[in-house]
């Protein structure tokens, strides 16, 4: 394995514009890869650069951080800056460099990330900051709708900017030792080991699927979703997500996917299986 350069190609102009860039993650947010569009905005400065000699490479770059992701705003500088230490990384280690990795770490990050940044910044910060706000408002002071904002907004702009830079710090610090010393694979396994995690949190959280089919038998009424918790509790929620995962990998289109969603769930709910 051929021995990573120590020298920077990303500069703290480009991380910079990460971090202005990354200020707009929530305009293209969407409902089938949520803040996807607006992760792979805040890094194009660096792929730009990157991979600038290198068409290909770059639109391979852009398709890895188009893949699903979503994140309290505020924590997503810092996956931010790490995945732009691993592309550097990717580039000065001249192709002994494991991309599936990136997406990996930004799955495993986001959902923790998101647990302490939505605890945080949604949680309390907002809500003290908020609370002030309106004590000022109640007296008839124009100062409760600034106040509100700029205590909430600048420690929020203040904590992204810093931890971009934080994010590429520790990437740069940290990869090449774990690739030198041969680490990357448990690293890689630990991450999508914790991805896969998340993914399964999400399934469970985010898709209430649920049945109202019930049988008679011997003057007792059996509840088919209650028998279902009792065996394999989220069972149709997993059933479902997989089977739309299977029709993806056959390239039909998400937007007939979304439609047919729609459709499949009021029919069914009409006729009272779902």
């Amino acid at each position: 394995m051929k021995q990573i350069k120590n020298e920077n190609l990303v500069t703290e102009k480009d991380l910079r514009k990460v971090f202005l860039k990354s200020l707009t993650i929530m305009c293209s947010w969407n409902y089938e890869r949520q803040m996807h569009m607006g992760f792979m905005y805040g890094m194009s400065p660096v792929l730009d650069k990157l991979y600038l000699d290198d068409e290909e490479a770059k639109i391979q770059a852009y398709e890895r951080h188009m893949e699903f992701f979503n994140c309290t705003p505020q924590m997503t500088p810092f996956i931010l800056g790490l995945a732009a230490s691993m592309e550097e990384q990717n580039v000065l280690s001249d192709g002994d460099f494991n991309t599936d990795s990136i997406g990996m770490i930004k799955t495993s990050l986001m959902g923790p990330f998101a647990g302490i940044g939505d605890s945080f910044f949604q949680g309390t910060l907002r809500i003290i900051t908020f609370g002030i706000g309106i004590s000022f408002a109640q007296q008839g002071s124009v100062l409760g709708p600034i106040l509100a904002v700029a205590l909430f907004a600048v420690p929020s702009l203040l904590f992204a900017y810093h931890t971009t830079f934080l994010g590429y710090k520790s990437g740069n610090k940290y990869l090449a030792k774990l690739y030198q010393d041969g680490l990357m694979d448990r690293v890689m396994q630990f991450a999508s080991i914790i991805g896969l995690a998340v993914v399964g949190g999400m399934i469970a959280s985010m898709v209430p699927i649920t049945t109202s089919i019930t049988f008679t038998a011997g003057g007792t009424e059996l509840v088919l979703q209650q028998m279902l918790d009792s065996i394999f509790p989220k069972l149709l929620p997993l059933l479902v997500t997989l089977g739309l995962y299977s029709l993806i990998k056959k390239n039909i289109k998400t937007n007939y996917l979304l439609l047919g969603v729609i459709v499949f769930g009021l029919v069914m709910s009409m006729i009272g299986i779902l």
